[in-house]
Parts: structure tokens; sequence; C-alpha cells
């Protein structure tokens, strides 16, 4: 099985203005003149932790890793405003151009996965190949199961102080409830709702429920950005024209290069999503991983990543032996 690469410093970041409103950070780790690969975290509003750099050989990829809009260390923090789908494929393409970058691969997991197939369907000119995890495609029936009714049958315990933050009489349309209190005039309203929010989604992210996943999205700064932007994205429809926009598009993607891995028990982004993408993309590689949920950082799915990125790197060094 394998395991992360040890741990590494980039060996460049900086800020990126991308309008007049938004900065983003970025960084760049490995080979400066190796394959260019372009990290997309979570979210949206994740950003970004050390751990995401450690899926790639050094010697042999460019790595470069940012915090989308209004995420990690991204300037201004949790900002909803000039903040959408459309923009973070804008910055992506910034990025690319910043470093002089004509094609790269793309790995993203769990709305990493989103916008990597949003940008893939966007410029499949500018894709050496996609990595996805968690398969998250934004529709309607995936937010219902997470955060309305679904996952709340597999994880009472952990519902209850996701629920209880809304009076009984809103609990029809918690979503929108969220909204309300994310972005209330009240600080104290707005932390309590993102830390509510943040910490189900941790709560839920992996097999074994983890308590110090759980306790890195009681962090303030964390828990804002993570519930704000993903509210804003979930009301907005994600800013895509149509419910099934990802698999309407696949035609454009379907000769990019592409590894789908998915956990079985993912009960944040449940198989089904990750299947109707396998069935409409039959060209890409498939992978179950039998014993994950939907974290990252859970053995399996860790393995499954390095390793897709291992093949491509051996790809690559047999066509350039060519």
């Amino acid at each position: 099985m394998a395991t992360l690469y040890p741990e590494i410093e980039p060996f460049d970041s900086g800020m990126l203005p991308v309008s007049d409103l938004h900065t983003i950070y970025y960084e760049r780790v490995g080979n400066p003149d190796g394959i260019p690969v372009v990290f997309l975290h979570g979210g949206p509003g994740g950003g970004l932790i050390p751990m995401y750099r450690r899926f790639f050989d050094s010697e042999a990829y460019h790595v470069i890793l940012f915090d989308q809009r209004g995420s990690g260390q991204s300037t201004p923090h949790a900002e909803v405003r000039g903040n959408t789908t459309w923009d973070l494929v804008k910055d992506i393409e910034a990025l690319r151009e910043k470093f002089g970058i004509e094609k790269w691969h793309v790995f993203g997991g769990s709305w990493g996965s989103t916008l990597s197939l949003a940008y893939g369907v966007t410029h499949p000119d500018r894709c050496l190949g996609l990595i996805l995890r968690g398969i998250f495609l934004t529709r309607k029936s995936e937010l219902q199961w997470f955060y309305q009714s679904g996952a709340s049958e597999i994880f009472p315990d952990f519902w209850e102080r996701y629920r209880d933050e809304i009076p009984e009489a809103e609990r029809g349309d918690m979503i929108a409830a969220y909204h309300k209190r994310l972005f209330s005039d009240d600080e104290s309203t707005r932390l309590s709702a993102a830390r509510a929010w943040s910490v189900w989604e941790g709560s839920t992210s992996k097999l074994l429920p983890d308590k110090d996943l759980m306790d890195h999205w009681e962090g303030e700064h964390e828990a804002l950005s993570l519930a704000r932007i993903e509210c804003h994205y979930f009301v907005n429809n994600s800013f895509f024209p149509s419910e099934n926009f990802l698999i309407e598009n696949v035609d454009k993607i379907r000769h990019i290069p592409t590894v789908i891995v998915q956990g079985r028990y993912d009960v944040v982004c449940p198989i089904t999503s990750a299947w109707q993408l396998h069935r409409a993309f039959p060209e890409a590689e498939f992978i179950v991983v039998p014993d994950a949920g939907h974290s990252v950082s859970e053995s399996g799915i860790t393995s499954a990543l390095v390793e897709a990125m291992n093949r491509f790197r051996s790809k690559n060094s047999e066509s350039s032996a060519v």
C-alpha cells in the first residue's frame, strides 16, 4: 500500500490578485521543471493543509496549490462576493498563465472534484489528466442527502448538533435556515452556525469518526470560510446552468486520462454520484476503496491517489523516452 511522500516545504509562495476584491494565496512544491499539477482543495471554502503537498513525488512533479477565494490565507476571508465556480476556473487559468504552464494534471477531491470537472470541460486543452476523489456533482439530491435527510440516519448522534442549531419551525429547509444565520449581522450567530455546519461535515468524513478532524472544524477561521462559502454555493446551484451540467458535458473530457477514486462508505459524497459519472465516462479508471469513507487522509484513499500519480509519472517518463 502506497503512503504519502515525506513532508515538504514550498520553494515558492505568494499572493496573486485575481479581482478588485480577491487575492489568492498560492504555493509551489517539488521540481520547478517537473510535470505540472494543480491541486484543488475541497469545500468550497476548505483551504489548504500541509498534507496536500505529499501526494506527489517531489522529484518528478511541480505542484501548484492555492487557497480558493475566501479560503485559507486568501483575502478577504470568507468573502462570497465575486465568488463563483466560474471565478475559480478563471483563477486556475490565471495561475497557469503566471507560471507559464501549457498543460497540467488537475487533482481534486470532494468539491475539488467538482471544480476539476468544471475546469476540464471549460479548458480541456489544458489538461494532461484528471485525478478525482470523492465525486461531488452538487446536485439537489446530494445536498438533500447530506444536509436535510439521509446521512442523518447513519450518524444520528452527530446530526443532533447540526439539527438543533435551527428552530424546529425552520427545519423544512435546513440549507436556507443555515444561510440566514451564516449571513446574520450578529457575529455570535454566524460563528455558532458555522461551527455546527462544519463540524457536521468533519464528524462524518471518515469511516471511523476522528475527533481531531472535528476539532479542526471548530476553529473560527476554518469554520466560517467553509460554512459561509459552501452555503453560498449551494443556494446558487453552484452556479451551474443545469442540474446535471457536469455529466451533460462529459464528452468534452472523454479523451483526457482520468482516474476516479471513491470510498465505498462515503457518507458526505455517496458513491452513487461517482458511479453515475463512471457510467457516463467509462473511459476513466474507476477505483472503489472498500474500507473508506470520504476523507483523503484515509489510508486506502491516500494509497490509491499516490499510486495514480505514480502511474502518471511513469507514463510521462515513457512518453519522454520515445
